[in-house]
């Protein structure tokens, strides 16, 4: 019998790579979705796989609803996807932030302890918890220093996780996720915004492009490949933490150089720095180690941050020119 699935956030960026990741390997998705006034499956859609997944309706905020899906799905893995995952938007809905990316882990954990406890649960955790770096390069060993809401959110996941794993015995592992980007990122993270910026200047529909600071250094890899480390953690006989990264790092300044050489032009005639897009606590760099993730799941990053933002560039430029 095909292994079933639930994947909480399937309408994300992530939730849908994933998705289309274990359909090919013949499990039986289910997706956790909230109800929203919005569209808010095109990502499964550009994927064509929207018709392919079995939903489930309800909220990492709401237990009971968390609860009937993992009832319902009878999963034997558990992919915890869902969150408000905008570090900006954190600081502006702090509280929203604490209970869907905290207190939401331990209603799915919660869940999988009572109902289902050999399925195998995946975190999503997130190179934001290092936040103020304690060491040059962040492994599974670098203390965490998170510095948004979304970040102590995030911690408070990670280590409700871990806990779960070693008081009840759940195969329940952590991925620290370094950034990882696509054409299905958001608009409001910084790639998109970059890459959705140089499709409108290059067509003549937008002359400038205001960020904040472009010093800032992040290891950025595609999600696409990002997903795969994702499932390789469930397949393991032991439950673990990885770091999940590059190991290498840019400027903000480097990815608009990157962006804008796409299109034949100078990032410099066009960014704008405003500081209203400064955070109130700035993480200056994040450079992950994913040496463990290699030894032990076999994984590593294979498209680079140039090829990356071309796919970005190109999909930006083909859904730009069509409206």
């Amino acid at each position: 019998m095909n292994k079933h699935a639930l994947i909480t956030g399937v309408t994300g960026q992530d939730g849908a790579y994933l998705a289309k990741l274990l359909l090919d390997k013949g499990y039986r998705v289910y997706g956790l979705v909230a109800r929203r006034s919005s569209d808010t499956s095109w990502r499964l859609r550009e994927l064509g796989i929207a018709n392919d997944i079995e939903y489930i309706e309800g909220d990492l905020a709401d237990a009971c609803s968390i609860q009937r899906a993992v009832i319902k799905s009878r999963p034997d893995e558990v992919y915890n996807l869902g969150a408000q995952s905008f570090v900006g938007s954190s600081w502006d809905q702090p509280v929203t932030t604490g209970v869907v990316d905290g207190l939401g882990v331990t209603h799915v954990l919660e869940a999988i302890r009572q109902f289902s406890p050999e399925s195998r649960f995946y975190q999503a955790s997130t190179s934001e918890m290092f936040g103020l770096i304690q060491a040059e390069r962040q492994d599974e060993s670098t203390p965490f220093y998170p510095r948004s809401p979304y970040g102590v959110a995030k911690l408070y996941g990670h280590w409700i996780t871990v806990n779960y794993r070693e008081s009840f015995g759940l195969h329940a592992s952590s991925g620290i996720l370094f950034n990882h980007e696509s054409p299905l990122r958001g608009i409001e993270f910084v790639t998109r915004k970059v890459t959705d910026a140089v499709a409108r200047i290059k067509l003549g529909k937008q002359k400038e492009l205001r960020l904040g600071n472009i010093d800032a250094k992040r290891d950025w890899g595609y999600a696409g490949d990002y997903v795969e480390a994702m499932w390789l953690m469930l397949q393991q006989d032991k439950a673990d933490d990885y770091v999940v990264a590059t190991g290498q790092t840019s400027t903000v300044r480097d990815m608009c150089s990157l962006a804008f050489e796409q299109v034949g032009l100078n990032y410099q005639d066009h960014v704008v720095i405003d500081p209203r897009y400064f955070r109130p606590a700035e993480v200056d760099v994040l450079l992950g180690n994913p040496a463990k993730a290699k030894r032990q799941l076999g994984w590593s990053a294979r498209t680079t941050l140039a090829e990356l933002i071309a796919m970005m560039v190109e999909a930006d430029l083909r859904r730009v020119s069509k409206e």
